[in-house]
C-alpha cells in the first residue's frame, strides 16, 4: 500500500518555522494500531489523517496522533491539514473537518496565511502543585481545563524562556499538557507547552494550548484579540481572537516535504 505524505510547517512563515506536522489523506481509514505505528515512524508532534466525510456533515473526518497515542485536539495539525486541502485549490477558501472529540473544526483564507476556529475552552483556578514542582517554576496562579490542560501562569517573558523542567518527574504526573504563559515582551502572550506523557516533550506552537489560554488572556487583557508568541526553539507566532464559544487562532503554513509512505 502507497499513502501520501506531506510534512508542514504550521504557524510559521519559512521552512524550519512553526510546528511540523504530517498530513496524510486516506480513502477509508485505517486501524488504529496502523495509525499510531505510521505516527511513530513519522516521528513528529502530531500526523493528521484525513478521510472524506460521508455524513455530508463537513468536509473530511480528522483524527491527530503523537507517536504516542491519539489526541483530543491539535490546533497546528488542523492547521497543516486546511493548508494541504486549500493550497491543492486556491479558488477554494474554506475547509471544514469533523473530529471525534472536539467537533467540527474550519480553516479560513485570511490574507497570505489561514485563520483556524478552535473550541473555547476556558479553564478555571486549581492547585498544580505536582506540576510546578516538575516544571521548577514560581507561578502567579494555576489553571485547569478538563481534558488535561494545565495552565500555569508566570510573572513575565523572562520566567517563561528560563522554565527547564523535570521531563521525568512531569512524565509521571500524567498525560496531560503543561501550559507556561505570561505577559510578553514584544507580543501580548508568550507561553510554551510541555506533555511528556504524551510523547512531546517540548511542542513548538501548540493551537489546543491556545484554545485554553486564549479566554484566560482575553479576561485578563479586557480585549478579545491580541498577538502571542509560543517561545519553544523553533518558535512560532499566532494571531488569537475570542470569538464567542471559538477561539480564531491565525497563522502561516509552508509545505517542506511531500512523498510517499509505504506500507
Amino acid at each position: 500500500m502507497r499513502l501520501p505524505f506531506t510534512q508542514i510547517d504550521a504557524f510559521a512563515t519559512q521552512p524550519f518555522e512553526g510546528n511540523p506536522a504530517a498530513v496524510m489523506p486516506l480513502t477509508e481509514w485505517l486501524d488504529d494500531g496502523t495509525l499510531l505505528a505510521i505516527a511513530r515512524e513519522n516521528n513528529l508532534s502530531e500526523t493528521a489523517f484525513l478521510v472524506p466525510d460521508a455524513s455530508g456533515e463537513s468536509d473530511f473526518e480528522l483524527r491527530w496522533f503523537t507517536p504516542a497515542d491519539e489526541v483530543r485536539l491539535c490546533g497546528h495539525a488542523t492547521l497543516a491539514s486546511g493548508h494541504f486541502v486549500l493550497a491543492a485549490d486556491p479558488d477554494r477558501v474554506r475547509v471544514t473537518f469533523r473530529t471525534r472529540r472536539a467537533g467540527v473544526l474550519a480553516v479560513d483564507r485570511q490574507g497570505d496565511g489561514y485563520a483556524l476556529a478552535l473550541p473555547a475552552w476556558a479553564p478555571s483556578p486549581k492547585p498544580l502543585a505536582e506540576v510546578v514542582a516538575a516544571l521548577g517554576v514560581a507561578p502567579v496562579e494555576t489553571l485547569w481545563r478538563e481534558g488535561g490542560y494545565g495552565v500555569i501562569v508566570l510573572a513575565d517573558e523572562a520566567a517563561v524562556r528560563a522554565c527547564a523542567p523535570d521531563m521525568a518527574r512531569l512524565a509521571a504526573s500524567g498525560d496531560h499538557q503543561a501550559i507556561v504563559t505570561a505577559p510578553g515582551d514584544s507580543t501580548d502572550v508568550v507561553s510554551r507547552m510541555f506533555a511528556p506523557g504524551a510523547g512531546v516533550d517540548e511542542d513548538p506552537v501548540t493551537g489546543s494550548a491556545h484554545a485554553v489560554i486564549v479566554p484566560y488572556w482575553a479576561q485578563r487583557l479586557g480585549r478579545d484579540s491580541f498577538t502571542a508568541f509560543q517561545a519553544s526553539a523553533r518558535g512560532g507566532r499566532l494571531t488569537c481572537a475570542l470569538d464567542g464559544d471559538r477561539v480564531v487562532l491565525g497563522g502561516g503554513c509552508v509545505t517542506v516535504i511531500e512523498g510517499t509512505f509505504f506500507l
